[in-house]
């Protein structure tokens, strides 16, 4: 099973630009990161008329778009369900080929959590009494029972993961399967 780490936090706190600098850091250390952003709003991730949307609208349960570069997939949910703990483990399904899973959002799923908070976004973190929050990224000083890592903390961070998520598994480091110990 593929280990997935929630990023939370307030709106405006800086998740997905703690995703788009932890991301690179994982990659450095030879592991396939997968990533998932969660939306409270439907978007329509395609544009109307293109031939996408139109096989999507004409009713297909899955379109899968293909380039040189990138594959991208447009899935209908099976189960509509507001449990964000349910939604996220129906993704990761997608996502087998991953050492790890980097989700933004999703703070009412029962995965591992890393808070993002700003002492001038908001007062406490959100995820303080949170039984699955593992860390925080601040710069606040903060006296809590997980580890705190200042916002530029990054290669620190990717160290915190690696140990605490992928150092007990089977992990497919730069296409090599390796065992960690």
């Amino acid at each position: 099973m593929t280990p997935i780490i929630s990023i939370v936090g307030y709106s405006d706190a800086g998740k997905t630009t703690l995703v788009e600098k932890l991301v690179p850091e994982l990659k450095k250390k030879g592991y396939r990161v997968g990533t998932i952003k969660h939306s409270e709003h439907e978007s329509n991730f395609d544009t109307k008329g293109k031939d996408s949307w139109r096989h999507f609208a004409s009713g297909a349960d899955a379109v899968v778009v293909a380039s040189v570069d990138k594959i991208v997939m447009i899935r209908k949910r099976e189960n509509r369900t507001d449990d964000s703990h349910a939604q996220l483990s129906s993704i990761e399904n997608h996502l087998t080929d991953m050492d790890v899973i980097i989700a933004e959002g999703y703070k009412n799923a029962g995965f591992p959590k890393i808070e993002v908070f700003r002492s001038q976004v908001n007062d406490v973190p959100v995820c303080l009494n949170d039984d699955t929050l593992v860390a925080i990224v601040t710069d606040a000083d903060l006296n809590i029972n997980v580890p705190v890592f200042g916002l530029e903390e990054l290669q620190r961070l990717a160290d915190f993961i690696e140990q605490n998520f992928l150092s007990f598994q089977n992990v497919s480091k730069s296409g090599d399967s390796i065992l960690i110990t």
